[in-house]
C-alpha cells in the first residue's frame, strides 16, 4: 500500500482537492475556487501521465475559469455565497449551450483521433466538451449544471475504470451522488432566496 502510495501521491492529492472542491460548491462557498486552482494542477500531471489529453486541457480550462469564477464572485459581495443567486439555464441558453458542447466534441474529438495517442479519444471529447460548458455555468450558479455534471461524471467514471486510475474513478462514483445532492442544495436555496424557475 505504502509503495502504491508513493507512486500515486499526486492522484489521491488530487481526489482529495477535488472532493473538498465538490463539496464547497455544493455550500456555495466560494473558497471553491482556489481549491479548484490546486486540484487543476494535480490532474494535468495526472492526466498526461495517463495520455488522456483531453482531460489534462481540461484541466488547464479548470485553472483558468477557477480564477474567473473566483473573481466574477467576488464581485458579486465575497460573501460566503458570493451574493450571487442561484438562477436557471432558459431554453435559449441551453440551446447555445448545448451547440457549443456539440461544436467542441466535434473538433475536440476530430483532435484527439487524428493528432494523440488517447485511446479513448471521443469517448474523452464528449465529457471535455461537456464539462467546460458545466463549469462555466457553475461561475455564473446555473442549477442544471448539476445535471449536467451527473452525465459527465458516469461517463467519466467508465473511462477511468477502462484506464487504471481506480481512486479517481472512485472520486467519479463520489461526484455523481454528491453532484445529486448539490442539484437539491441548490434548489432549496433557490427557492428561499424566492428566486423559482421561470
Amino acid at each position: 500500500m505504502a509503495d502504491w502510495l508513493n507512486g500515486n501521491y499526486i492522484e489521491v492529492l488530487g481526489v482529495l482537492l477535488s472532493i473538498a472542491y465538490l463539496w464547497l460548491s455544493i455550500r456555495q462557498n466560494i473558497l471553491l475556487w482556489p481549491v479548484g486552482i490546486l486540484s487543476a494542477v494535480m490532474y494535468i500531471i495526472v492526466f498526461y501521465d495517463s495520455k488522456f489529453y483531453a482531460d489534462m486541457g481540461l484541466n488547464a480550462y479548470y485553472f483558468v475559469i477557477s480564477i474567473y469564477g473566483w473573481i466574477h464572485w467576488s464581485n458579486r459581495g465575497g460573501e460566503k455565497n458570493a451574493g450571487l443567486p442561484v438562477t436557471n439555464v432558459g431554453v435559449i441558453r441551453a440551446t447555445v449551450l448545448l451547440g457549443i458542447i456539440l461544436v467542441l466534441f466535434a473538433v475536440t474529438g476530430y483532435l484527439l483521433d487524428h493528432l494523440t495517442d488517447s485511446p479513448v479519444p471521443y469517448w474523452d471529447a464528449l465529457t471535455t466538451a461537456a464539462s467546460v460548458v458545466a463549469t462555466w455555468m457553475l461561475t455564473r450558479k446555473i442549477l442544471e449544471h448539476w445535471i449536467l455534471w451527473v452525465f459527465i461524471d458516469i461517463v467519466s467514471m467508465g473511462l477511468y475504470i477502462y484506464r487504471g486510475l481506480y481512486p479517481t474513478a472512485i472520486l467519479f462514483a463520489i461526484y455523481t451522488t454528491m453532484a445529486v445532492i448539490g442539484f437539491v442544495q441548490w434548489k432549496r436555496s433557490q427557492m428561499l432566496e424566492g428566486k423559482c424557475p421561470e
